[in-house]
């Protein structure tokens, strides 16, 4: 009895094997939403579908999500295409997503939503990243297809408007597989060159899926890290991509963008002319007031009678020397004054006088010391002689 007992590997290898040869469960298109998802560090995406009254796990492998053109997030409701196998390490089956794409919106919509969305977050599409288009540029890049009807209308617009400037193509793949890659390469040449003032870059109108490179996060990239401005002339005036958004400029066409980048020789001409006659008149107004002025000055006294004038303001220069001499006598007066009472207050206050003065009153001060001296000398003389004769008296020898 006990050889008919089987492995827990052993079934769910036949399990599994039941599953891969049932072709009922290949080839499985699904609907759901999904939940508790997990985008793996190695690229796996790891995910459960779910209705409203069960679930399913489901991967969907690096080499499949690789191509899907938005992110998926848990809520979101979407369409599955894939197989149902058995994980043997756990004995669970599972779904193996091949394809997927939103549930009642397009992928290509969603993938743009959520990379504007994303852009926007980062600052990306800031006023103040814009970089100012130059009024009268020398060197124009223009990056598109050059064989499309985009070009012809860009070098035809700007010949036609500013045809002393410089236009150069930098040839690119505008859809497909390999467009974003080039369109980002045509960019980062231009920058390395360093020759272009303005860079246009777009094509002519198209799908959403053909429009697509210039919606991929690598144009978006290389056109923000652009040191040269940029003009985004990309389909027709009601297309709108995420290169529009980050460019400096947006071009509803791209002979618009032609319009923008260049000014119009013939607006030009006719502002020269215009300032031209509008300097021409103020110059005229100027010498007219001149005129008026030096004709004024003619008629004035002193170009009608200049000898009267003359004699006149020699009279007056007269006064003003007199005025002037009378100033500088009375000014010597009371310079000579001060200096006077200077030398007189110095000499009162001269230091030999006062050593002098000193001097005296010293001798006198000397007197009087002897004088004392000599009385208090005197006085104790007479002292000592009273004193003597009254020993003497005293004396019982005598």
């Amino acid at each position: 009895m006990r050889d008919n007992y089987l492995t827990v590997t052993a079934l769910t290898k036949y399990i599994k094997r039941k599953f891969d040869t049932d072709a009922h469960l290949k080839n499985i298109w699904l609907k759901g939403e999904i939940s508790n998802f997990k985008h793996h560090s190695r690229g796996h995406m790891y995910l459960t579908i779910k209705d409203d009254h069960t679930r399913i796990q489901a991967i969907m492998f690096a080499g499949n999500n690789r191509s899907l053109k938005f992110k998926p997030e848990s809520g979101m409701n979407v369409l599955i295409q894939g197989d149902i196998s058995v994980f043997e390490p756990y004995g669970q089956y599972q779904l193996y997503i091949q394809q997927m794409e939103p549930d009642g919106i397009g992928s290509l919509y969603l993938a743009f939503e959520q990379l504007k969305e994303k852009l926007h977050k980062q600052g990306v599409f800031d006023a103040v990243h814009k970089k100012k288009i130059p009024l009268y540029p020398e060197h124009i890049g223009v990056i598109t297809s050059p064989t499309g009807a985009a070009i012809r209308d860009i070098i035809t617009t700007i010949k036609r408007r500013y045809p002393i400037v410089k236009t150069t193509i930098l040839p690119v793949l505008v859809q497909g597989s390999n467009a974003a890659l080039s369109i980002k390469q045509a960019i980062e040449l231009a920058n390395e060159k360093a020759i272009f003032d303005v860079l246009i870059i777009g094509r002519g109108g198209g799908s959403i899926e053909e429009l697509w490179s210039f919606n991929e996060a690598l144009v978006a990239e290389a056109i923000f890290q652009s040191t040269i401005p940029i003009i985004s002339a990309v389909g027709h005036e009601t297309d709108v991509t995420i290169s529009d958004y980050v460019a400096d400029l947006r071009a509803p066409t791209p002979t618009g963008a032609a319009e923008l980048a260049v000014p119009s020789q013939i607006e030009l001409k006719d502002r020269i002319n215009a300032n031209e006659q509008s300097l021409t008149k103020e110059m005229n107004a100027t010498i007219t007031q001149c005129k008026n002025h030096l004709q004024r000055m003619r008629k004035s006294y002193a170009f009608r009678y200049p000898e009267q004038l003359l004699t006149q303001k020699e009279q007056e220069l007269d006064k003003h020397v007199e005025s002037l001499e009378r100033a500088a006598v009375n000014h010597k007066d009371k310079s000579d004054k001060a200096y006077k009472n200077l030398v007189t207050r110095f000499v009162a206050q001269h230091p030999e006088k006062q050593i002098k003065q000193s001097q005296n009153h010293l001798r006198q001060l000397i007197r009087q010391q002897n004088h004392h001296i000599s009385q208090i000398v005197d006085r104790n003389k007479m002292q000592l002689s009273n004193t003597i004769e009254k020993l003497t008296l005293l004396n019982p020898w005598r």
